[in-house]
């Protein structure tokens, strides 16, 4: 039952929508097919990455009355943890909206592996395509001169590295004048690990979360000029 699911409704949609996009809008370049397959998805996944970035705002907001309550009931675990609540849920916060966009994300990445791993050859490809979908021919599997196949690729799982560390970066200098031995780790050990686990798989899997990523990155600078007169007029 569950291959079934797999195959018949996880594998094999997202199999020929890679394979129609590579015929109709990537030119016939599996680089830009990934890419646009990418927008797509994260298109799809735009509301719940917009109420995530919601959140994030609002846990800015949260961790300082987090603090006042703990500052002031410190002597009243019951009244603090009560006090607490109602902080949540007045906020609203809703961090499903940001395990609901990673876990489909990641879903995307396995099913991507799937297809590098089994093959997209000729014979594999007509196994697996839809009737109305028109069979490619050969597959142009390099993207600016790099192999999405390819493992131990240093610039494309390096440039990803270096984005989160830029990333963490600037979220570091917004919200945290001083940084703690744990920040410190965070923004040293997970874009080397996130480095070192892409550079031991395909490059395809690089170009997704890099694309990923700059997508996230848009979104949020956006989602702050949206809500910066919001909190503007809070403080006022």
């Amino acid at each position: 039952m569950l291959e079934i699911i797999w195959n018949d409704f996880l594998y094999k949609p997202l199999f020929n929508g890679l394979i129609w996009l590579y015929n109709n809008w990537a030119d016939q370049n599996l680089g830009w097919a990934i890419v646009y397959l990418t927008i797509g998805l994260r298109l799809f996944l735009l509301p719940f990455t917009i109420i995530g970035e919601r959140n994030k705002i609002k846990n800015i907001g949260v961790m300082d009355e987090m603090k006042r309550i703990d500052k002031e009931y410190h002597n009243d675990e019951v009244l603090k943890k009560e006090e607490l609540r109602k902080v949540i849920k007045k906020r609203k916060i809703k961090p499903w909206t940001t395990i609901v966009t990673l876990g489909v994300q990641l879903l995307v990445l396995v099913l991507l592996y799937q297809v590098f791993i089994q093959g997209i050859t000729g014979e594999r490809i007509l196994k697996v395509l839809y009737d109305w979908i028109n069979f490619p021919g050969s597959i142009n599997t390099m993207f600016f001169g790099f192999d999405l196949g390819t493992t131990h690729d240093i610039v494309w799982s390096g440039a990803v590295g270096l984005f989160l560390l830029f990333e963490i970066y600037l979220d570091y200098k917004d919200r945290k004048p001083v940084l703690s031995q744990a920040d410190l780790f965070y923004f040293i050990l997970f874009p080397l690990a996130s480095f070192l686990v892409l550079w031991w798989l395909p490059m395809v899997k690089s170009l997704f979360i890099l694309t990923s990523l700059i997508f996230s990155a848009i979104v949020h600078q956006f989602i702050k000029l949206l809500f910066r007169p919001a909190k503007a007029a809070k403080k006022a």
